[in-house]
């Protein structure tokens, strides 16, 4: 007896024949238009008025390197800050209190729905509304000595950045299964401990990609602290090209080192994550 698949009487044995694949001309077109442009930018870029010789000077100047060290404390200061007023928010938000929620409600829709930019301008220039600031008869001191640029975009920028967070930490906490409160209610924890130590560990995995995220846009958005005058990295360039008209040269290395920075920070956000979601399998088991 023959093992070779029997043929349906009537119906032609196909076996033999190869399958035909599609050429997908418009993907293979697509493609070349794309490498065409990228190569007409590059040609751009080489052919440009640009003297690259400047760009390697200055990628290492002095107050280059101190306008990128002064960018990142900024960042990490308002990140903390913001991560600390989006728990408080977020717990705000969820609590039955109508007082709170409405508070909350306020915050985040007043510093989401303006921009960054106008905020910081408004912080910087808070003199003109309080001349004085402080506790009458204990401390007091003048508005315009207190908000320096560093102040002033701190506050721009971390309390800006807590009512995003705060969203973020709100769906994290809203991620947790309910039977982890009432368990954590069973056992006499109260609710500030039972958030502490049970409900925000489980939220983390949540929160971690987003807050990530976050955290590298918020090393992008302290360039407009330049407008304070804030002597970040794009701000430091800026004083340079005033000096010297090499505009885009200048630009190019805040650029790069804008792209340095988030390029390390990627993978170690990819390493944060995965670590912390290792940690929460082990103690799910």
């Amino acid at each position: 007896m023959s093992d070779a698949p029997a043929v349906a009487e009537g119906f032609p044995d196909l076996s033999s024949l190869r399958v035909a694949r599609e050429p997908h001309w418009g993907r293979w077109l697509t493609a070349a238009v794309l490498v065409l442009v990228l190569l007409a930018i590059g040609r751009a870029f080489a052919q440009g008025q640009i003297e690259w010789s400047y760009v390697g000077r200055f990628l290492t100047a002095p107050v280059i390197m101190r306008g990128i060290v002064n960018t990142m404390v900024m960042a990490v200061l308002a990140m903390a800050l913001g991560i600390v007023l989006g728990i408080i928010v977020a717990i705000m938000r969820l609590s039955p209190n109508p007082v709170l929620k409405s508070v909350a409600s306020g915050y985040t829709w007043l510093f989401r729905g303006t921009p960054l930019i106008l905020q910081l301008l408004l912080w910087f220039n808070l003199a003109l509304v309080f001349p004085t600031i402080g506790i009458p008869g204990v401390w007091t001191a003048r508005a315009v000595d207190l908000m320096t640029p560093f102040f002033a975009a701190l506050l721009g920028l971390g309390i800006n950045q807590g009512a995003y967070t705060s969203e973020v930490m709100r769906a994290g906490l809203l991620s947790v299964d309910i039977g982890q409160y009432e368990a954590a209610q069973a056992i006499g924890m109260g609710r500030l401990q039972a958030l502490r130590r049970i409900i925000l560990p489980q939220a983390m995995r949540v929160v971690l990609p987003p807050l990530g995220n976050e955290f590298i846009g918020l090393v992008k958005a302290t360039s407009l602290a330049s407008v304070i005058q804030y002597p970040e990295v794009l701000h430091s360039a800026e004083n340079i090209y005033y000096a010297n008209s090499r505009v885009i040269e200048l630009l190019i290395v805040a650029g790069l080192w804008y792209l340095l920075v988030v390029s390390i920070l990627t993978p170690l956000q990819m390493l944060l994550e995965r670590r912390f979601a290792r940690g929460i399998a082990r103690g799910g088991r």
